[in-house]
C-alpha cells in the first residue's frame, strides 16, 4: 500500500509558476498510475493530469494543457506537477493520487484508492 505526501503549494500571482511534489512510500511507483486532481471550494474534485511511467504517457485536462507538466522520478519515488501561467481559476487544493495499473479510467477520481492530504494553491489576480 502506497502513502502519498504533497508539498509545494502556496500563494502566487496570476501568470506565475509553482511546482508541486508528491513523495511516495510503501510501494514502487512503477506499479501505479499516478494522477493529480484538484478541488475548489463548492466544486467536485476534478482531474488535472495523470502519468503512467511504464508507458511513458501523460494526459492532461483541457483546462491545463500546455500550461502544466506532470513528471515522475521512480528513483526518488516522486511525482511532480509543474504549473506555469497560473490563473485565478487554478486556485484549489491539489491532491496526488495513485491507482493500480488495472486499465480503468485514469481521469475518474473514484478509481484511485490512494490519496495524499492535499496542498493549497492560491492564485491572486
Amino acid at each position: 500500500q502506497v502513502q502519498l505526501v504533497e508539498s509545494g503549494g502556496g500563494l502566487v500571482q496570476a501568470g506565475g509558476s509553482l511546482r508541486l511534489s508528491c513523495a511516495a512510500s510503501g510501494g514502487a511507483l512503477s506499479a501505479y498510475k499516478m494522477g493529480w486532481f484538484r478541488q475548489a471550494p463548492g466544486k467536485d474534485r476534478e482531474f488535472v493530469a495523470r502519468i503512467s511511467a511504464s508507458a511513458g504517457l501523460a494526459v492532461y485536462a483541457d483546462s491545463v494543457k500546455d500550461r502544466f507538466t506532470i513528471s515522475q522520478d521512480n528513483a526518488k519515488r516522486s511525482v511532480y506537477l509543474q504549473m506555469n501561467s497560473l490563473k485565478s481559476e487554478d486556485t484549489a487544493v491539489y491532491y496526488c493520487a495513485a491507482k493500480p495499473l488495472d486499465g480503468t479510467n485514469g481521469r475518474d477520481p473514484t478509481r484511485y484508492p490512494y490519496w495524499g492530504q492535499g496542498t493549497q494553491v492560491t492564485v491572486s489576480s
